[in-house]
């Protein structure tokens, strides 16, 4: 922001900017909303594709080298990375609202986010408060270690198929 538009004191006490705070924090739920709906899709997205490997493997007594799992788990590596990469974003995003919530906070006569962050040892003591992020980007990237597993497993699978023809 440049210097001008972050100057919000010109704004003080102002009936205007109690309804841009109350409009402002109504976009950070819908943040939150979006990034909730978007950690639905891609667990339900890893699920089928897990599912679906299972499905296809079940009462197969032979050997699972078939390419296609490698498809599939290469598939489930790559939506994990970008499932990770958008809670990143996410996080970023809400960090930046709340920051200007923050600076909006101290021209008004109550600053309940401010004090509630003070309250919370300001992310930095683990024992107050544990930022939902931080488990919620670990989710992805246990699928990740479960596609990668199934990927290397249905690999070795092949080559061990491949050397034994004498290819």
């Amino acid at each position: 922001m440049n210097e001008e538009k972050q100057d919000y004191r010109q704004y003080e006490n102002d009936f205007q900017t109690i309804e841009i705070y109350k409009t402002y924090l109504q976009m950070a739920d819908k943040i939150s909303d979006r990034r909730q709906s978007a950690n639905s899709y891609f667990l339900t997205m890893n699920t089928v594709l897990v599912g679906l490997i299972s499905y296809l493997s079940f009462g197969n007594t032979t050997q699972n080298s078939n390419p296609y799992y490698l498809l599939v788990s290469i598939a489930g590596m790559i939506i994990c990375f970008y499932w990770y990469r958008l809670i990143r974003s996410y996080k970023d995003i809400n960090t930046g609202k709340f920051k200007v919530v923050h600076e909006i906070e101290k021209i008004l006569p109550l600053s309940p986010f401010d004090d509630e962050w003070d309250k919370l040892g300001r992310g930095e003591d683990k024992s107050k408060y544990l930022p939902f992020t931080v488990i919620e980007m670990r989710i992805p990237w246990i699928f990740f270690v479960l596609h990668l597993f199934v990927f290397l497993k249905i690999l070795i699978e092949i080559v061990k198929t491949y050397v034994a023809s004498g290819m």
